[in-house]
C-alpha cells in the first residue's frame, strides 16, 4: 500500500478491526518514511446486478447514485448519515442475495422506498412524487392516505406528514 501523502511503498499496518457489521476490515496504517497515519478499508467484492432502465437500457448498479437518492428524499429532515448507511447497506445486501443478474430499475425504486417509509414519512413521499411521477396535490393525498393506513403504529412515532395547526 502506497502512503497517500509521500507515496511511499513502505507503509505497516498499527491497527485492524472489523466494521460495518462485519462487512469490512478497517485497517490503521503508518507510513515509515513521513510517519502519516491513514485508515484503509477492505470490503468483498461481490457482483450486484446489472440495473435494467425502464426504456430498456442497462447500467451497472452505482452506490453512489442509491446514497445521493436517499440524501434528496431526506435533505432537512432529522434523519442521521448513519440512518442513511444502514438503508443503503439494507438495500446493498438485498440486492446481492438476488440470484438474478440483471434487475428491473423499478425494483430497486421500491426498495428504497420501503426503507424511507421505515425512516421517515416525509422523506418516503418525497420520493414517493418524483418516482411514482405525481401530477397533482390529489396525488399526494392519496399516497399519505396510504401510508397512514398502512402504517398505522409508525405515524404516531415520526413527526406528522400535516401540521393539525394549520387546518383550516
Amino acid at each position: 500500500m502506497h502512503c497517500p501523502f509521500c507515496k511511499n511503498d513502505d507503509t505497516r499496518v498499527i491497527d485492524t478491526r472489523v466494521v460495518e457489521e462485519g462487512l469490512a476490515i478497517r485497517r490503521r496504517r503508518e507510513c515509515a518514511q513521513c510517519g502519516e497515519r491513514y485508515n484503509t478499508y477492505e470490503t468483498a467484492e461481490l457482483k450486484m446486478p446489472v440495473m435494467v432502465k425502464s426504456n430498456g437500457r442497462r447500467e451497472a448498479f452505482d452506490e453512489k447514485k442509491l446514497r445521493t437518492s436517499f440524501e434528496r428524499a431526506v435533505q432537512k429532515r432529522p434523519v442521521s448519515s448513519e440512518q442513511i448507511d444502514a438503508c443503503v447497506h439494507a438495500i446493498m445486501h438485498r440486492l446481492m442475495r438476488h440470484t438474478d443478474r440483471e434487475l428491473q430499475s423499478r425494483h430497486l425504486g421500491i426498495l428504497v422506498m420501503d426503507e424511507l417509509k421505515k425512516v421517515d414519512q416525509v422523506a418516503y413521499v418525497r420520493f414517493a412524487s418524483v418516482y411514482r411521477k405525481f401530477q397533482d396535490v390529489e396525488d399526494f393525498k392519496e399516497e399519505i392516505e396510504r401510508l397512514v393506513r398502512d402504517l398505522p403504529g409508525l405515524a404516531d412515532e415520526q413527526m406528522p406528514l400535516l401540521d393539525d395547526n394549520n387546518k383550516p
